[in-house]
């Protein structure tokens, strides 16, 4: 595909976005770091918006507690890949697009491997908050754009969740540890912008309730990587409850930030404004 208007797919898009900025969407690249339940839903989007290009990374394998709010988990597919999975989702979505899935966990030995390729956008959809402020220092230090996202479990309603700088952000635990990792890293100073727009919500979080399977033995992990020192279920304190219309609005909200920054229309809402 020479342009994204040789067929009809994006149609509807091109009549919202236009023709110009249909073309920067198909000449960019957008990497995003986690697929679970924010991030795929964020990596259907922009496929769903006519992207050119997108690099989907996860290191992570379905698990059958996926299924409430993860795009790729569904019958047939536990135990494999998620990179693999949205990979081949987004290709189906867009056969015109590269789309590359990375089996790989994000950490400091592997940021230069990703981020050397200067993609053109990023999207932190991931848990892990040590991994999490390495890929929002670098990206700062490297002049990447990047949208990141807080924390979408113990949330119930979608109405809450909102995009603002990550030094504004109120009452997400999530974001205050990575502000606290940052100021001492001498990341951040004060209540200065840091010029990352960040979706989370701000609404109370809602404590986990214990099922009736539990037992007394608590909750048993069923994970196909269990077994994995990165992510497993049974490395946690505690097993967090979560909701796709919450999640997947998260994950719609960042592919939105990320299609107006690229096509401009983000600076012309804040002008207009």
């Amino acid at each position: 595909m020479k342009s994204w208007a040789l067929h009809r797919r994006w149609d509807r898009a091109g009549r919202l976005l236009g023709e110009d900025a249909m073309e920067r969407l198909y000449g960019s690249h957008v990497m995003i770091f986690g697929l679970g339940g924010v991030g795929s839903y964020t990596a259907e989007s922009l496929a769903r918006t006519g992207l050119g290009k997108l690099t989907l990374v996860d290191f992570d394998r379905v698990c059958g507690t996926n299924t409430n709010r993860q795009l790729h988990a569904m019958k047939g597919t536990f135990g494999k890949w998620k990179a693999d999975l949205m990979a081949e989702r987004c290709s189906l979505i867009n056969p015109e697009a590269t789309v590359v899935g990375r089996r790989a966990f994000y950490h400091e030995a592997t940021s230069e491997s990703f981020l050397s390729q200067r993609p053109d956008f990023v999207v932190d959809a991931i848990d892990n908050v040590s991994a999490k402020v390495h890929l929002l220092v670098s990206c700062l230090e490297l002049g990447i754009p990047v949208v990141s996202c807080m924390g979408a479990a113990g949330k119930l309603d979608p109405t809450r969740i909102e995009v603002t700088d990550l030094s504004r952000t109120k009452g997400d635990p999530l974001a205050r540890a990575v502000r606290k990792i940052m100021r001492q890293r001498g990341v951040l100073s004060g209540k200065k912008r840091m010029g990352i727009p960040t979706v989370y919500s701000s609404e109370t979080r809602h404590e986990p309730q214990s099922l009736s399977y539990d037992g007394t033995s608590g909750f048993r992990c069923i994970c196909p990587t269990k077994g994995n020192d990165l992510h497993s279920c049974e490395h946690r304190n505690l097993i967090e409850g979560t909701v796709s219309f919450v999640t997947g609005s998260f994950g719609m909200l960042a592919a939105s930030v990320v299609v107006r920054e690229l096509t401009g229309a983000l600076d012309a809402q804040a002008a207009a404004e």
